[in-house]
Parts: structure tokens; C-alpha cells; sequence
């Protein structure tokens, strides 16, 4: 049996993937939490294969925090089940250790799908994410500097587009506030433009909103 967590925002969601495998005799749901530091009690107290988690589940404030989380539980395989892009979110939640990346827009047999696969020890997602992380691993470290974002750039990209301001986001990712200027200093020289307006029209176009 393959016992897993759900780690989403949404009670549609914990709703939806737990009517769906009720019945299933090879899964079982052990754990429904809606932030991150509930995943981390219900491991504690419950043991479980899969962690199906949101990125935007309250409490993962950064994809490193998928290494750390499988540094700790290193028999839990992660899963990633989102509405935000895969092609921009994917390569990074790969690199950081996640097994797969499903988007919200699939069918739940494909979820169930990749459960199975991950816990047969597969790491899977889809060829134009492929390309994606074949790319970035061809380039030089310069060209990764200039015209890649970073993990973190990318985060602090997606809570400027939010409307957070920069305090907010130094209190979330537990930095100082004069990183997460700096951290705008760069987006805007990479993303070639000279405001915050203009800086998250770009973010729409790199569909990562």
C-alpha cells in the first residue's frame, strides 16, 4: 500500500484527490494538511511514501526547502501538483530533488499514475522540460549568470508580481530586506527592464504568475 500526504491550500484539492482513491486498496491518504510545517508533524507522527505538495501551500516559502525535506525523509518520494507553470517551475523542483511535476490541468488518473511510477523509484516530466534542464546543464556558468534566473530570483519574481512588497518578502524567505533589493537590482538588469510595472509584464510573458 502506498501511503501518502497532501500538502495544498485548496480543500477542493484534498477533497477531490481523496474521493478519487477512496476504494483504491493500494493507496491510502494518511495525511491532509493545508501548510508545510503540518506535513512536517504528520511524517513525525505517520510515516509516508508520496508528499503530494503545491508550491504555493502555505509555509514553502523556497524550492530548496524540497533538498532539505528529502535530506531528512530521504524514503518519501516528492511530488509535485501544481497550477503553476511546469516549464518554468519544473527544472528547478527537479534539481532540488522532486520526482515528478504534475500540473492541476491533468486528468487525476494521470496523478495517480504518477504516483505509481514514483514510487517505483522513477524521476519523470515531460520533453520540453527535458530540453529545458539539458539546456541549462550545457551552459556555462556566465550564460546561466546572465541569462538565467536563479531559483531565488524566480521566487522573488513571483512575490514582486504579487504585489508583495520587499519587507514581506525578506520576512518569508528569512532574508534582509537589502538582499531582496538587490535581488530586484538583478531582475530588472536580466530581464532588461527599468521598473516594477514593466517587471511584472515580463514575469506574465515567462509565465511565472
Amino acid at each position: 500500500m502506498i501511503k501518502i500526504c497532501i500538502a495544498d491550500n485548496q480543500p477542493i484539492v484534498h477533497y477531490g484527490i481523496k474521493n478519487y482513491f477512496e476504494g483504491k486498496s493500494d493507496f491510502s491518504i494518511v495525511g491532509n494538511v493545508k501548510t508545510f510545517n503540518g506535513v512536517l508533524e504528520t511524517i513525525e507522527n505517520r510515516f509516508f511514501d508520496i508528499l503530494i505538495v503545491d508550491l504555493d501551500v502555505d509555509g514553502f516559502s523556497t524550492i530548496n526547502m524540497i533538498k532539505s525535506f528529502i535530506k531528512n525523509y530521504p524514503k518519501t518520494k516528492v511530488l509535485i501538483f501544481s497550477g503553476l507553470t511546469e516549464n518554468m517551475y519544473a527544472p528547478n523542483a527537479i534539481k532540488a530533488g522532486a520526482s515528478t511535476y504534475i500540473s492541476k490541468n491533468n486528468e487525476l488518473e494521470i496523478l495517480e499514475n504518477a504516483i505509481i511510477r514514483v514510487q517505483n523509484g522513477e524521476i519523470f516530466y515531460s520533453e520540453q522540460v527535458k530540453k529545458k534542464i539539458d539546456l541549462i546543464t550545457k551552459q556555462t556558468k556566465k550564460e546561466r549568470l546572465y541569462k538565467k534566473l536563479s531559483s531565488r530570483e524566480i521566487e522573488v519574481l513571483r512575490f514582486l508580481s504579487a504585489g508583495r512588497k520587499n519587507k514581506e518578502i525578506a520576512e518569508t524567505l528569512n532574508l534582509n530586506e537589502k538582499t531582496i533589493s538587490t535581488y530586484k537590482l538583478r531582475l530588472l538588469n536580466k530581464l532588461n527592464v527599468t521598473n516594477l510595472v514593466d517587471l511584472v509584464n515580463k514575469a506574465k510573458t515567462l509565465d511565472v504568475l
